[in-house]
């Protein structure tokens, strides 16, 4: 699979564990919603700063959002 399809599946499915929208996540890591849309699509390319960005929003440490094997539950 895709690298950006990959930590798109993470974003959205930690997004929706936490119950945020797209909109609440953008706000949190200071991205706007057509962006996270995006990465959550896999058409976006975040640089690994975003990435932190988007992880630290989640909750999660950055590796989770490239993690295969969807154990991206958070603990």
């Amino acid at each position: 699979m895709d690298i950006r399809r990959r930590v798109g599946i993470n974003v959205s499915r930690l997004r929706g564990d936490l119950g945020l929208s797209q909109e609440a996540l953008s706000f949190e890591c200071g991205l706007h919603r057509t962006y996270i849309s995006g990465v959550e699509r896999g058409v976006r390319n975040p640089t690994v700063v975003v990435l932190a960005r988007i992880a630290e929003a989640l909750g999660v440490p950055a590796w989770k959002l490239l993690e295969e094997d969807g154990s991206t539950r958070r603990k």
